[in-house]
């Protein structure tokens, strides 16, 4: 997967704005004003990308398990974010179905009335 594709991806889910809250490096995918997919411009630039998702903690461990390049999350909650390195033993396909996965658990915690205002389920 290339930056433009994780961009793309990102942003063509509903309701969804992109961001730099920290500093001028680290991209930030938000729906409803939650956080979540974020990644270093700098790592991807440096062909080092890794994105950060948020995952159910049931299977964020099952997939760390199963993959040595799915870690906790790097600077964030250990419990229920996972750090992706890209291009490595993750296919493409699951790494858009596990930011599909942070987008939904994002959504649906968001309260009612933003995601009518969203137009989200």
């Amino acid at each position: 997967m290339n930056l433009e594709t994780y961009y793309e991806y990102c942003l063509s889910k509903k309701g969804v704005t992109e961001h730099f809250p920290f500093d001028e490096d680290t991209l930030v995918f938000k729906v409803g004003g939650k956080m979540f997919a974020l990644s270093s411009l700098i790592r991807w630039e440096k062909g080092q990308p890794s994105v950060n998702l948020k995952c159910d903690p049931e299977r964020a461990l099952e997939l760390r398990a199963e993959y040595d390049d799915i870690q906790p999350g790097f600077h964030m909650s250990k419990i229920h974010w996972n750090t992706i390195t890209i291009n490595q033993s993750v296919s493409d396909d699951l790494i858009k179905e596990l930011i599909q996965h942070s987008y939904e658990l994002i959504c649906i915690s968001l309260p009612k009335k933003v995601r009518i205002e969203l137009n989200l389920p």
